[in-house]
C-alpha cells in the first residue's frame, strides 16, 4: 500500500509542476501584455495603430467591420459544422438516406455568399468615394516623389524642397489640422507611399500622379516608408512625418530657403540610381 502511495505521489508532482509553470507563463503573457498602454486599443480597432488623421476613421470603421463580419460568419459556419457532425454522426452500422440535393440548403449557400459580398462591396465603394474626393481648396499641397531608393517632397504653395537619400531618411513636414493634398510621382519604378497612422496608402507610378488628402491632427512623429518592393535597396526607402503647429512649420519653410532649396525638383529630371541630392535644375551636385 505504502509503495502505491509513493508511486502516485511521485507521478502526480511532475503534473503539478508543468500546471504550475503554464500558469506562471501565461500570468507572465498578461502582465506584458497589460504594460501596453495601447494594448486595449489594438484590440479594438483590430490591430490598428492609433488613426492621426480625421479621415483615419472612414477606413478603420471599414476595417473593424469587415473583421466583425468575418469573425460573424466565421462562428456560424463552425456551429453549423460541430452541429452536423455531433447531430448526424453514425450511430449504428445501417446506412443512412441518401439524398441527391437539397434545394433550400444549395440556395442558402448561394445566395448568402452574394448578400455578403454585396454589402461589403456597397460599404468599400462608399468609403473609397469619401476618402478619394478632392478637397476643393486644400490648405497646401505637396508633390512626392519617390525614386530608388528615397523621397522628394517638393512643398508646391512655399515653392522649396527637400530630397532624401539612401544614407540620409529625409523629414516631411505637415501643419497640424490642415488639409494637405499629397501629388505622388515617380521617375523609375512603382512604389508606394505609406504612412501607417494616416491609415492611407497608395501607389506612386511612373508616368501616371496619383493623389489623394488627409488632414492630421494629432502632434507628433510618424514613421513612413516605401510599401511596394522597388529594387535592391527597397528596405531604405524610408522618410519620417512630423506633424507640428503652423508656426513651426512656417519655421522649417524658411530654413529650407536659406540652405538654397528652393524651386520644385522635376521628377522625370532625376537619375533612377543616384543617391547624391540633386540641384533645381535637376543635375547632381
Amino acid at each position: 500500500m505504502e509503495g502505491r502511495l509513493v508511486g502516485h505521489d511521485e507521478r502526480v508532482r511532475p503534473v503539478r509542476r508543468r500546471v504550475k509553470a503554464a500558469a506562471a507563463a501565461v500570468a507572465s503573457v498578461l502582465a506584458l501584455s497589460g504594460c501596453a498602454a495601447d494594448a486595449s486599443g489594438q484590440w479594438q480597432r483590430m490591430g490598428l495603430p492609433e488613426g492621426a488623421t480625421e479621415e483615419a476613421p472612414l477606413i478603420g470603421d471599414l476595417w473593424v467591420g469587415s473583421w466583425v463580419a468575418a469573425l460573424v460568419i466565421g462562428v456560424l459556419v463552425w456551429g453549423l459544422i460541430l452541429w452536423a457532425a455531433i447531430a448526424y454522426r453514425k450511430r449504428n452500422d445501417e446506412m443512412p438516406a441518401q439524398t441527391r440535393f437539397n434545394i433550400p440548403i444549395e440556395f442558402l449557400y448561394t445566395v448568402t455568399p452574394l448578400i455578403v459580398i454585396g454589402v461589403l462591396f456597397y460599404f468599400t465603394m462608399q468609403h473609397q468615394d469619401e476618402i478619394l474626393a478632392e478637397p476643393e481648396s486644400p490648405d497646401l499641397t505637396v508633390e512626392v516623389i519617390g525614386q530608388q531608393w528615397s523621397w522628394t517632397f517638393n512643398y508646391v504653395d512655399e515653392d522649396v524642397y527637400d530630397i532624401g537619400t539612401t544614407t540620409e531618411i529625409p523629414t516631411l513636414y505637415l501643419p497640424v489640422d490642415e488639409t494637405v493634398r499629397f501629388e505622388l510621382n515617380s521617375p523609375d519604378v512603382i512604389h508606394s507611399f505609406w504612412v501607417p497612422q494616416f491609415y492611407m496608402k497608395m501607389d506612386v507610378v511612373p508616368g501616371r500622379t496619383n493623389s489623394f488628402h488627409v488632414t492630421p491632427n494629432q502632434l507628433g512623429t510618424f514613421a513612413g516608408k516605401c510599401a511596394e518592393f522597388c529594387g535592391a535597396y527597397h528596405s531604405r526607402m524610408l522618410f519620417n512625418v512630423e506633424v507640428v503647429p503652423a508656426e513651426e512649420y512656417a519655421a522649417q519653410m524658411d530654413n529650407l530657403r536659406e540652405a538654397g532649396q528652393t524651386g520644385q525638383i522635376d521628377a522625370p529630371l532625376r537619375g533612377a540610381y543616384s543617391e547624391r541630392p540633386l540641384n533645381e535644375a535637376g543635375s547632381e551636385e
